[in-house]
C-alpha cells in the first residue's frame, strides 16, 4: 500500500516520523511540501528513508510569501531522485489566506516549474474548481508529466472535466464521513486513476475521527471505498498501489 499524501513533516507527527515510516504496512509514503520549510523537511525525510518520497511546493495559503529563493530551492532540488512531484500547489478560496490573484500567479509559476523539471503536479483545490480548470486549460501544453487532485472534494461532473487532462484523483478519510456523500464521485473516477491517501494528521477516517490521523488509518478509507465500488479490498489495495507507482514513477 502507498499513502500518497502524508504530512509526516507536520509538527504533530515529525517526532514520530521514523517510527511511522518503519511500519511494514507501506510500500511507500509520499510526504508533501506546502511551503519552503516543510518542503525542506519532506526532502530530508525522503533522503533519510528509502521508502519515503517528497513533493516540493507552495500551498495556496502561503502564496503571498512565495519568493525567488523558494522557487530556486524547488528548481534545484527537483533533480533529486527522491522528489517525485511539485506540490501541493493550487487554489483555495475557502479561507483566502492569500489574495486570489497572487494564488493564481504562484500556481502558474509552479506549473511552469514542474514542466521545466519534468515532474507531475499535485493539486490542492478548495472552492476553486472553475478557476483551476481555466488555468489548467490555459497551460495544458505544460501538463504532460501528470496531474493529481489530492483529497478530491469536487463533483462527479468535475471528475469528467479534470479527466480531460488525464488526471488522477486521491481520496482520504473524508469519504468515510456520514455526510460526505461521495459514492457517485468515487464511481465516476476511472479505476486506473484512483489513489489513496491520509492527509495526516488531518482528515482522520471513521472510526477514529477526532483523533490525530496517521498513515496506518488508511486501511479504513480502503475498506470504505472497496465497499462503495463493490471490490475486494486486496484487489483495490493492489490497484491503487500500481496507480501510485505509475503516477509518481517509483518502483
Amino acid at each position: 500500500m502507498i499513502d500518497t499524501h502524508a504530512h509526516l513533516n507536520d509538527e504533530d507527527l515529525i517526532a514520530r516520523a521514523s517510527e511511522i515510516i518503519n511500519d511494514d504496512y507501506f510500500d511507500a509514503i509520499i510526504v508533501p511540501g506546502y511551503d519552503y520549510e516543510s518542503s525542506q523537511t519532506a526532502l530530508a525525510l525522503a533522503i533519510k528513508h528509502q521508502k519515503v518520497y517528497a513533493t516540493l511546493g507552495c500551498h495556496p495559503h502561503d502564496s503571498k510569501g512565495f519568493n525567488e529563493e523558494e522557487y530556486d530551492f524547488y528548481l534545484q532540488n527537483a533533480k533529486c531522485e527522491k522528489v517525485v512531484a511539485i506540490g501541493e500547489i493550487g487554489l483555495d478560496y475557502h479561507y483566502d489566506n492569500s489574495p486570489r490573484d497572487i494564488q493564481k500567479e504562484v500556481f502558474k509559476k509552479q506549473i511552469d516549474l514542474a514542466y521545466k523539471v519534468s515532474l507531475p503536479i499535485v493539486l490542492h483545490v478548495r472552492d476553486a474548481y472553475k478557476d483551476t480548470l481555466d488555468i489548467l486549460t490555459e497551460m495544458k501544453d505544460k501538463l504532460a508529466n501528470g496531474v493529481l487532485l489530492h483529497c478530491y472534494s469536487g463533483s462527479s461532473e468535475m471528475v469528467k472535466e479534470f479527466s480531460k487532462f488525464d488526471a488522477y484523483f486521491a481520496f482520504g478519510g473524508a469519504v468515510t464521513y456520514k455526510n460526505a456523500k461521495k459514492e457517485d464521485v468515487l464511481k465516476a473516477v476511472s479505476l486506473d486513476r484512483l489513489l489513496l491517501e491520509t492527509d495526516c494528521p488531518y482528515m482522520t477516517p471513521v472510526p477514529h475521527r477526532g483523533k490525530l490521523n496517521e498513515p496506518k488509518y488508511i486501511r479504513h478509507t480502503l475498506e470504505h471505498i472497496a465497499k462503495v465500488l463493490e471490490m475486494d479490498e486486496g484487489e483495490l489495495d493492489k490497484l491503487t498501489t500500481r496507480n501510485a507507482k505509475r503516477f509518481f514513477k517509483i518502483k
